[in-house]
């Protein structure tokens, strides 16, 4: 086995080559002028290689995991596996107008045309109950973070609320809960657009006591700062965010910090600051599965 990392996910990568006590070898980009990529991968492989990368700002990554996971085909390799703890394009599982593309399905079937296994984290699924029904092979593996994400809200709070901002949010929530023995609550959120949120909390005396708002993602942040907005209009202490992926698009983070949020934490599925919730156990047990 072999771990083949693109320099933006090198670090966890060699957190999980660690783990794995496997070989990491660096995948080599160059971009042309005209934005074009330029893969190169190790001349030898062996049969089985698990090629590493999370699919924020996806659509140069999609390209250059369509050439690595070829290319690394006609080298020899026999299993190909995709380790991608955050996977793009499966919000998108309808058409909510005449002739849009489902991006959900289309990805899913390139990823499935290019790996044996594709193994994620908390992917954004609305619609459908398993990864596998967007990425129609047998090992399509979706994660949780939420155990390792309990562990870390142990270490910093006795007792806090965790407040999910929207249906969505409840499974996270309601699973960290379990394992902190801290209370939930689940907010009503409409969207109007990508940062246009209106947001009603439920009735819950939060007065003089730590909120955490839970979330697999934050894009714009829009989500994260009306809820913060509103939590304090209640009273609450203190407000923070925890979040699986950190997106951040344009000035999301330091809307999400004008906007009253103490901290934010998030895992280490995207390289940022925040992430202090590594991942590369969870990701290890799951490889080790799967071998």
């Amino acid at each position: 086995m072999l771990i083949l990392a693109f320099p933006d996910y090198f670090k966890q990568a060699q957190r999980l080559a660690n783990r794995l006590d496997v070989p990491l070898a660096e995948i080599a980009l160059h971009h042309f002028p005209d934005s074009e990529s330029l893969v190169r991968l190790p001349p030898s492989l062996p049969e089985h290689i698990i090629i590493c990368r999370s699919l924020n700002q996806p659509n140069d990554k999609l390209i250059e995991l369509l050439l690595a996971a070829t290319t690394a085909r006609g080298l020899g390799a026999k299993r190909v596996t995709l380790v991608a703890p955050y996977l793009s394009y499966m919000r998108q599982d309808i058409a909510n107008q005449p002739g849009e593309a489902v991006s959900q399905r289309i990805i899913g079937k390139l990823l499935a045309s290019l790996f044996d296994d594709v193994l994620t984290v908390d992917p954004h699924l609305h619609r459908i109950s398993s990864l596998d029904q967007a990425i129609p092979i047998k090992n399509a593996i979706s994660l949780s973070a939420t155990d390792a994400m309990a562990t870390f809200l142990k270490q910093q709070f006795d007792e806090a609320i965790l407040l999910g901002p929207d249906s969505e949010s409840e499974q996270w929530a309601a699973n960290i809960a379990s394992q902190t023995g801290f209370d939930y609550v689940i907010a009503n959120k409409y969207r109007w657009g990508d940062k246009q949120v209106e947001m009603r909390l439920p009735e819950y005396d939060y007065a003089n006591r730590p909120v955490i708002i839970i979330d697999d993602m934050a894009s714009t942040g829009r989500t994260l700062t009306k809820a913060a907005g509103l939590l304090q209009a209640q009273g609450a202490k203190t407000v923070y965010a925890m979040i699986t992926h950190a997106l951040f698009c344009e000035d999301a983070e330091a809307h999400i910090l004008n906007g009253g949020i103490k901290a934010i934490w998030s895992t280490d599925s995207i390289d940022h600051p925040s992430s202090l919730i590594a991942l590369d156990s969870l990701l290890a047990e799951a490889i080790r599965a799967i071998s």
